[in-house]
């Protein structure tokens, strides 16, 4: 005779719950509470609660309860809202130990007023050898408050767009919304070197009284897709079917990546070079502003037989393909052989190819992606390319476009928005132009070129003029510097942008 099922009680269920989304050595720590109102003192303590563990779990007594005035579902929703910190939030009826017993926390906090007083935890946790730890947290809520409000938030009060560009090139904005919508049609191939990009969040403690050092402490770390990585993200993230082609170490930032790929619905092909790790870059900042780079990283070009291994899986995906992005950063995925290869399949495919190659703190030559449709340099970038410091602008841009073969050429020049130069314009003989920085206040300028080439290409390819791409291209630049970190443009910003004045 069968035996009937055992119930099985909330606490049993949210147990099961959180142990499943968490690995068997990760920290727990446990908060209670009546939580009417969330207020500093209960920031305080949920984030040294965080800092403590891996996972935070909040148990919220139910109406009721001695000290309750406001409903549970009201209490519950406000809580869910701190999702930044909170992993978990559960309803409690006077069954603290029971859900002590059953969870396990490694740390039970609670305010320091409740030290010298009874605490029915104890017990359980003295089982399984968990402790109560008793705080009412740093306080350093404010400034991580401000610091994910800053992550989180995208300010486009700043952007203001010329309206005597569109009109010396013949074309309305609004009209450019045609393109934008028809990102969807597109199916995009990035290859190059990804990166992860890892913000560091500091508050100043001061200078050091041994050497006229800063000495700042983290407060929070957020990670993000960087490199070519993000470039084929915004593809995606403004409608394009999108494949990705690189390489990352054998490592956790690897794993970080293909996951988080995926997740933004990126075919991710990453091919693991054990040579080398993930190439991670640290910014350290402080008050919005980056104090410190730490890239960790190697620049040697991939092995022949891996280089030739890329090549057969994206010749496949070439044969499908609309646009193909070279998204260059000079840290050994594109060596001149791969590129080569790649480049003379594309023109017998008559495949729409773009290139960037970028020149920071590397090195890098911009030249060698011939026949491009579109190329853009940095004024750096292009100078290297033709070895000119002293001559002009129109000069260096001229003379890179003779040496590159390019069909439209977009040199950006930072603050001071970007020179626009296509020989074969018929914008009224007007070969070069000038398009100012749309974005007088940006945030975090090191996404402006990935966006802006995305956008751009993604335009070009579907009919627009150089002269639109790059408007629409600087939309998309402005929109992305308004916010820290690299996050995947939307196709609502573009647009909106397009029909405000």
């Amino acid at each position: 005779m069968n035996k009937t099922p055992e119930l099985i009680s909330d606490i049993d269920r949210a147990v099961l719950e959180i142990r499943s989304k968490i690995t068997s050595d990760a920290k727990i720590s446990l908060v209670t509470g009546n939580f009417n109102v969330i207020h500093p003192g209960h920031l305080r303590l949920l984030n040294f609660a965080a800092d403590c563990s891996d996972f935070l779990v909040v148990g919220i007594h139910e109406d009721g309860h001695d000290g309750v005035f406001i409903p549970i579902n009201l209490r519950l929703e406000g809580m869910r809202a701190l999702s930044s910190v909170v992993n978990q939030v559960i309803p409690i009826n006077n069954n603290i130990t029971e859900l002590v017993q059953k969870l396990k926390p490694n740390f039970i906090i609670k305010g320091k007023e409740h030290e010298n007083k009874f605490n029915e935890e104890f017990e359980a946790a003295n089982t399984y050898g968990g402790k109560l730890l008793f705080c009412s947290g740093e306080m350093r809520f404010s400034s991580l408050d401000l610091l994910r409000k800053e992550l989180r938030k995208s300010s486009n009060s700043n952007i203001e767009k010329p309206s005597d560009f569109p009109e010396r090139h013949g074309f309305t904005p609004s009209n450019l919304s045609r393109y934008v919508e028809n990102f969807q049609a597109l199916k995009v191939i990035v290859i190059g070197d990804l990166i992860i990009d890892e913000y560091i969040s500091c508050d100043t403690l001061g200078l050091s009284q041994e050497d006229p050092t800063i000495v700042v402490t983290p407060l929070k770390r957020d990670l993000f897709i960087g490199g070519a990585g993000i470039v084929a993200a915004h593809a995606q993230s403004l409608g394009a079917e999108v494949e990705l082609f690189s390489i990352t170490g054998d490592d956790d930032a690897a794993k970080f990546a293909n996951k988080v790929l995926q997740s933004m619905k990126v075919s991710p092909n990453l091919f693991i070079d054990s040579s080398r790790p993930t190439t991670l870059k640290q910014r350290y900042r402080v008050q919005n502003k980056t104090l410190l780079r730490v890239s960790h990283l190697k620049q040697h070009d991939i092995a022949t037989s891996l280089s030739t291994k890329i090549f057969d899986k994206i010749k496949i995906a070439m044969r499908n393909a609309d646009l193909l992005v070279f998204s260059d950063f000079n840290y050994g995925c594109l060596p001149q052989g791969l590129v080569n290869s790649i480049v003379n399949e594309g023109q017998s495919l008559g495949l729409f190819m773009v290139a960037d190659s970028q020149s920071s703190s590397q090195m890098g030559d911009i030249s060698r992606f011939q026949n491009m449709q579109l190329i853009t340099p940095t004024e750096h970038e292009a100078r290297l390319a033709l070895h000119g410091s002293k001559i002009g602008l129109t000069v260096l841009a001229e003379k890179l476009h003779e040496k590159t073969n390019a069909r439209h050429l977009v040199i950006t020049l930072g603050a001071e928005g970007l020179l626009i130069h296509s020989p074969e314009s018929a914008s009224k003989n007007l070969k070069t132009d000038l398009l100012p920085a749309f974005n007088s206040s940006p945030k975090d300028v090191s996404g402006a070129g990935d966006s802006f080439l995305i956008c751009s290409s993604m335009a070009l390819s579907l009919g627009a003029n150089i002269w639109e791409s790059a408007y629409l291209g600087s939309i998309a630049s402005a929109c992305q510097v308004s916010r820290v970190g690299n996050t995947p443009l939307r196709n609502d910003e573009i647009l909106n942008e397009l029909t405000q004045k």
